[in-house]
């Protein structure tokens, strides 16, 4: 049963996350000291690094929105277990202040504890997205 729950909490945050419409509803599908890794050339991307609570989702999503302006954000799969969902897609962006395109896979780790997202790690080829928004 677990498994569903998470399945579903990932799909909630993926929809989320594609609209951007509703910030509050995001925040409510972490923790409090919900932990945030990008793993990357810290410096290069505004979200690479480690971060925790809901005001570091509230800045990787503001950052997000202030530097791209999606194209396409397809999901190939989302996989479950009793206490993670990965999320396995492709974002094509283009840079706001470039103008340039990228398209970077992404997975998306989801460690969920009581029904909450406790740890979200994000994978995606931050070279690509970091080189596309140099001037």
């Amino acid at each position: 049963m677990a498994m569903q729950s998470n399945v579903d909490l990932a799909r909630k945050l993926l929809n989320h996350m594609s609209t951007r419409d509703d910030p509050e509803a995001i925040a409510r599908l972490f923790s409090e000291n919900v932990s945030l890794e990008i793993p990357g050339d810290e410096g290069a991307l505004p979200w690479i690094g480690r971060a925790f609570g809901h005001q570091a989702i509230a800045r990787w999503m503001d950052d997000l929105g202030a530097l791209l302006e999606p194209q396409a954000f397809d999901v190939e799969d989302i996989l479950a277990s009793e206490s993670r969902a990965a999320a396995i897609g492709s974002l094509q962006a283009r840079i706001k202040a470039t103008g340039k395109m990228t398209t970077t896979p992404f997975v998306l780790i989801l460690t969920v504890t009581d029904g909450l997202i406790s740890r979200l790690q994000m994978l995606e080829d931050s070279f690509d997205v970091s080189k596309a928004a140099r001037l």
